[in-house]
């Protein structure tokens, strides 16, 4: 941001934070500084507690492209990840998803199949995604927010559990 040192660019941002996000002051802190470290920030919490306008406003703060990505019930990893092509020159290539941002809200992560969620993991922790068995480093400012619904709202889809019939 052009500051003086790092300390002062991460307090205006923080202040930048903290005059859109109103009344989370520890959870806007707290995302600032996993970024700041290179990590990656969980966010829970019940609906309406600005958990999304705080990850947008981050990165518009910090001037990076933001992709946002409602996990559901049928969301695949391509979806995710990107696919490769076949173009009308009979060449392949590929085009990323949303992962590839520089900061990605992943909301509502446990809605999503265990496979879409392993796409998402593999691009935190190793900082590449494999699409067709090539793998493709992401970004290096590259960070995801994932957003995981709590318990008590809706929001995982349940199986429903086998009556047992006595006989």
């Amino acid at each position: 941001m052009g500051g003086a040192s790092p300390a002062a660019d991460a307090r205006r941002i923080l202040e930048a934070l903290q005059r859109v996000v109103l009344g989370q002051e520890a959870a806007t802190r707290e995302a600032l500084v996993c970024l700041l470290a290179r990590g990656h920030v969980l966010l829970e919490g019940v609906p309406g507690t600005a958990k999304t306008l705080l990850v947008r406003t981050l990165a518009l703060a910090l001037d990076v492209k933001f992709q946002r990505v409602q996990f559901t019930p049928d969301l695949m990893p391509a979806d995710i990840t990107g696919v490769t092509l076949l173009t009308g020159t009979h060449e392949f290539i590929f085009r990323p998803g949303p992962i590839f941002a520089d900061l990605v809200l992943a909301d509502e992560i446990n809605r999503a199949p265990a496979k879409t969620q392993a796409a998402l993991l593999e691009a935190m922790q190793e900082r590449t995604v494999t699409v067709d068995g090539v793998a493709t480093p992401c970004r290096p400012s590259s960070r995801c927010s994932p957003r995981r619904t709590r318990s008590s709202s809706k929001g995982p889809i349940r199986c429903p559990r086998p009556s047992s019939t006595a006989s």
